[in-house]
């Protein structure tokens, strides 16, 4: 895991990071009480990282997305309202 030392706002512009598009990666969403509500896998073909987060908090009852790396599960950000 890999916390920064100072409050860090994030990427600028609220976008899809750079260095993670086009990577395999899982969207998985949760509700409010923190219990998983389904997910998504995304692999080097797909594009729609963006939108797929946003799909997913379509959904009244999915309070937040974590993305996370295919391969060992690795937390990398989440994605929130």
């Amino acid at each position: 895991m890999f916390i920064h030392a100072e409050p860090c706002a994030g990427p600028d512009g609220g976008r899809w990071p750079e260095e993670i598009r086009g990577t395999r990666r899982v969207l998985r969403a949760y509700g409010h009480d923190g219990r998983i509500l389904g997910g998504y896998l995304l692999d080097r073909k797909t594009g729609l990282s963006e939108r797929t987060a946003g799909d997913l908090l379509l959904d009244p009852a999915v309070a937040l997305v974590h993305v996370r790396a295919v391969e060992y599960g690795c937390f990398l950000f989440e994605v929130r309202r």
